[in-house]
């Protein structure tokens, strides 16, 4: 008896024995099915042992109920009595409730767990058949099925058999399954039957004898007409075996479903015909076919129907496969296969990705056929459709590292195990780790985790996606390294022709000359060396990840040779995580970074600190340039440091941009584009603004000292007023003086001009050093008037010639250098002009509608596209530019916010105004924000300035990258700007223009 309050002896037992509800457990062995075992230990303890005890003790419960007194009383003697059956039965009812319903459905089937002879330990194909052979119908195929698995769920989780058995013989019971719903299909069309050949071929994991317990089963059916009937007739009869097949096995019926059997892996997908020929498929394969197919195919397997003709199938079909490395488009295709599949997964479900997610199933499986790809055209032993099969061979072939191949398969099991048991559960197809907190521990059990169940879990699982994420780039790579380091004594080493093929696989397209930058980089003993081959594996990973690779590998060289005797370099590279993903972003993004790079290599150490790459404030850059200027000895050597400063700052500027934009593990990409072309477009236009004051500062104390005889103010305009400049831009510019207090005019004005000649002169100096171009065109009178007036000259050209062009070029003027005050009073000065009272008069409006139609039909280069040029094409930056300022111009006046020189804040302020829309306003600025992107893009690809799109493919690639495309996606980029441009030309016809 209990004493109340005081919790029962059996209670306290069962919560020892890994119950979770004790209470419920008392109650369900108090049942009067239970009653002839409730106190044996035996079953206390075997309960305790399996994954969930109370879903094995609830299973158990309702499969005594189901049985008649003499069944009950024959099931529960045997299992008391017999082990084996005792571990095999409660195992299935402590890992799955799936199969606990259809024990209770089927309430003697656990008879088919009692006896086990030396072939049921390890059944295959001939047993499976066997036991689906007096399956007529679809629902009796579904009981047969679901008997055999509970056999193969009771060897895995007992241990019999290990994840690769189980996964073998779930694949030899699909074969089975198919081949028992051809025979029903038949059956059911003798005539059909009679007419055809048909093959079946397995595909995906069902060909690779690697099967999950709840998966699509992908095939591919070959129909071959019999003899003396017509094709068309016999492909017909063909079809609707196929489809009926299909059927049997996908449709729900009152005992479920089987799994779905998935023929989009044909040729042509859905859309082509269910069942073709053979010489078809070959046709199909020889002409259109993409790499993923012959991916696809590596896996093919006869399996069912017609043997003689799947077994040609399968021999047509194998030399295709192994000679798909060689095609034209294998590069790029496999580049396309390689970038992740992660992004179609829900954000809220990546770490939860057993299968897609990063460390993921589908990492191993691509890396191990990838390699096969390569390597299979000219080696044999590669060409297994079984993932661990085919690892294993890589590693005795020397293809990947025995070590690495030992570690890689061992993650690998231990996450199909895991798949198979989350799958076991309720039998449902899906890749995801459960949440709750019951889910993992029943997991966790299941795979021998006992002590801190989900804490031993998630740390093993975590250690397992590790070790992938780790090796499935280092699989590829570190083999090259041995190849040419020649290290790693017993290892077998790929041949020179085998490393080249391994590179070009990857996107190299000049392997001799990248395995002779691997050999300089990695080769030796020295301490550089081996950290080298510590950093390569995933440096080679990310540089095949870009648009140029052998660009990558190349500018890492030349750092590595530049810095390589500095003890903090490597270093850096080995200990920050970031540096070396961003060093191999930069490297490989195009060429106006690793140059600006390469001219001053200790500028890598930028990359490895977060801060390093925020842009610096202008007034700390100028307080260290006219700092530095100061302390100088002369103009020249000023200029050098300031021209130095720029380079760092382009380079911090160009990397945080390309960074952003192509994302890192550390990183992920900036969404918010218009927030990359402001931080660029400010960054570039301050460094410019700070540039011009040092080169004053330097042309000034050369000749003058600490003081010009006239005050003197550098005034940007065009994009430099407005923020905007991009990487290669100029710098648009007025010069405005005014001489000081007892100096002559024209003493004044001669020293000015001085002072302009010597900015350019010095800034223009052949160094390593980029130039800076000054442009002044836009002065009053163009380049027929003088280069600097003094301020009231600019009031008198304005207030008596000014043209509304002028004013409208005004419209971005700023103060960017020089004196102040001076500037202020310009800008004073100009206000009336480019904000003028009451807007502009109508024939104003038509005059700059007609400068603008004018200079569309003018200016844009000869063979340029319209619909591709950014600066001048339709709905490009000036379409956009010109329908804003054509509205502070008309309304500037009248609304504050109008006022301002950057184009971007003026369509924010027309907006908000109520001029413009709110769709027409963002049309307007995404138009605006991606064609600056592209001509920030083509810049940093090419290192030289561009207003269209690349024709080069390779150039066109590393823009698409850098603009979120991946590998292959220009044509999509193309049609995206076009479609961008257009819709914004639509609005400039209707706001600039007044259509």
């Amino acid at each position: 008896m209990t004493v109340p309050g005081r919790r029962s002896s059996t209670f306290t037992r069962l919560l020892r024995h890994g119950f979770t509800d004790p209470s419920a457990a008392e109650r369900l062995l108090d049942t009067q099915e239970l009653a002839p075992v409730r106190t044996d230990p035996v079953l206390l303890d075997a309960l305790g042992a399996v994954a969930d005890p109370d879903l094995a003790l609830r299973g158990l419960v309702r499969l005594t109920e189901a049985q008649d007194p003499e069944g009950r009383s024959t099931l529960l003697s045997t299992l008391t009595t017999a082990k084996p059956l005792r571990d095999r039965l409660l195992g299935v009812l402590g890992a799955s409730e799936a199969l606990a319903d259809h024990l209770a459905r089927h309430p003697l089937d656990w008879q088919a767990l009692v006896t086990y002879e030396a072939a049921d330990l390890h059944p295959g194909l001939p047993e499976f058949e066997a036991g689906l052979a007096d399956a007529h119908d679809p629902v009796a195929l579904r009981v047969a099925y679901r008997r055999c698995l509970l056999s193969i769920a009771a060897r895995d989780v007992c241990g019999t058999t290990d994840v690769a058995q189980t996964a073998a013989e779930l694949a030899d019971l699909a074969t089975a399954t198919l081949r028992a719903a051809l025979r029903i299909a038949t059956t059911a069309a003798p005539q059909d039957a009679a007419e055809c050949r048909l093959a079946v071929i397995a595909m995906g994991k069902c060909g690779g004898h690697e099967l999950n317990y709840v998966s699509d089963v992908d095939v591919i059916f070959v129909g071959e007409a019999a003899s003396g009937t017509d094709e068309a007739q016999a492909l017909r009869a063909a079809t609707r075996l196929a489809s009926h097949l299909m059927r049997i096995c996908s449709e729900t019926t009152v005992e479920g479903t089987i799994w779905p059997v998935d023929a989009n892996l044909r040729p042509e997908g859905r859309n082509g015909p269910l069942v073709r020929t053979l010489s078809s498929h070959l046709a199909y394969y020889q002409r259109w076919a993409k790499t993923w197919e012959f991916q696809a195919l590596l896996k093919a397997r006869a399996v069912a129907g017609d043997e003689e003709l799947g077994e040609e199938y399968v021999a047509a079909i194998t030399p295709l496969v192994w000679q798909a490395s060689e095609r034209e488009n294998f590069v790029a295709d496999v580049q396309k296969m390689r970038r992740r599949v992660v992004d179609n997964i829900p954000a809220s479900e990546v770490d939860r990705e057993l299968k897609l997610g990063p460390g993921g199933l589908r990492d191993v499986e691509f890396a191990v056929q990838l390699l096969q790809l390569v390597h299979g055209r000219s080696d044999a032993t590669l060409h297994s459709g079984t993932t661990l099969d085919a690892l294993h061979a890589l590693a005795a072939g020397g293809y990947v590292g025995r070590t690495d191949a030992a570690q890689l398969g061992d993650a690998y099991r231990f996450l199909r195990a895991m798949e198979h048991r989350i799958q076991l559960y309720r039998l449902r197809r899906t890749h995801l780790v459960p949440e709750d907190e019951n889910d993992l521990r029943r997991l966790g059990r299941s795979l021998g985790l006992r002590t801190e169940p989900v804490a031993e879990l998630n740390k093993a699982w975590r250690r397992h996606a590790s070790v992938v994420r780790r090796l499935h780039e280092k699989l590829f790579y570190r083999p090259l390294l041995d190849a040419v380091a020649q290290l790693a004594p017993g290892e077998i080493r790929l041949s020179p022709r085998a490393a080249g093929q391994r590179l070009e696989a990857l996107g190299y397209a000049d392997p001799a000359a990248a395995l002779r930058h691997l050999e300089a980089l990695a080769s030796g003993v020295t301490r550089k060396a081996a950290i080298q081959r510590t950093l390569l594996p995933v440096l080679l990973g990310w540089f095949a990840d870009s648009a140029d690779p052998d660009a990558g590998l190349l500018g890492f060289r030349k750092v590595s040779d530049a810095l390589g005797r500095t003890p903090w370099y490597l270093r850096l590279l080995r200990d920050e995580g970031a540096a070396a993903e961003n060093l191999a972003r930069v490297l490989s993004a195009g060429r106006l970074a690793p140059d600006l790079l390469l001219r001053a290599p200790e500028a890598v150490a930028l990359l490895g600190d977060e801060e390093g790459l925020r842009p610096r404030e202008r007034e700390a850059l100028e307080q260290e340039v006219l700092a530095a200027v100061g302390r100088a000895d002369d103009a020249e050597t000023a200029i050098t440091v300031v021209r130095g400063v720029r380079r760092r700052e382009l380079f911090r500027t160009a990397a945080a941009d390309i960074i952003d934009s192509y994302g890192t593990e550390e990183n992920p990409v900036e969404e918010d584009h218009g927030t990359l072309v402001d931080r660029v477009g400010s960054a570039v236009s301050d460094l410019t603004a700070v540039t011009l004051a040092g080169a004053l500062r330097a042309a000034v104390r050369d000749q003058w000292g600490d003081e010009l005889p006239t005050r003197f103010a550098v005034i940007g305009m065009g994009r430099f007023g407005g923020h905007e400049l991009g990487y290669g831009s100029d710098a648009d510019v007025l010069f405005v003086h005014e001489p000081r207090e007892g100096v002559d005019e024209q003493e004044a004005a001669k020293a000015a001009q001085t002072v302009i000649a010597e900015m350019r002169r010095l800034l223009q100096l052949p160094t390593a050093d980029p130039p800076l171009l000054i442009d002044a065109d836009l002065r009053p009178e163009g380049r027929s008037g003088p280069l600097v007036r003094t301020l009231g000259s600019y009031a008198a050209y304005y207030r008596r010639w000014s043209l509304v062009w002028e004013s409208q070029a005004l419209l971005r003027a700023e103060p960017v250098a020089g004196d102040a005050d001076l500037g202020r009073r310009f800008i004073d000065l100009i206000d009336p002009l480019r904000y003028p009272v009451e807007g502009l008069h109508e024939d104003e409006v038509r005059e700059i509608r007609r400068l603008k139609a004018r200079m569309e039909s003018e200016r844009l280069p000869r063979g340029a596209d319209p619909t591709l040029h950014t600066k001048l094409g339709r709905g490009g930056l000036s379409d956009v530019e010109w329908t804003v300022q054509l509205l502070q111009m008309r309304h500037g006046w009248a609304e504050p916010g109008l006022r301002t020189t950057r184009t971007r804040e003026g369509l924010a302020a027309a907006h908000a105004a109520g001029l413009i829309p709110t769709e027409e306003a963002q049309i307007l600025d995404e138009a605006w924000v991606l064609a600056t992107r592209v001509r920030n893009a083509v810049m940093l690809v090419r290192g030289r300035a561009g207003d269209t799109f690349p024709s080069d493919a390779r150039e066109l690639g590393a823009v698409g990258r850098y603009l979120g495309y991946g590998e292959g996606g220009a044509g999509e980029m193309l049609d995206d700007y076009r479609r961008t441009t257009r819709r914004a030309r639509a609005v400039v016809e209707e706001l600039f223009y007044g259509a």
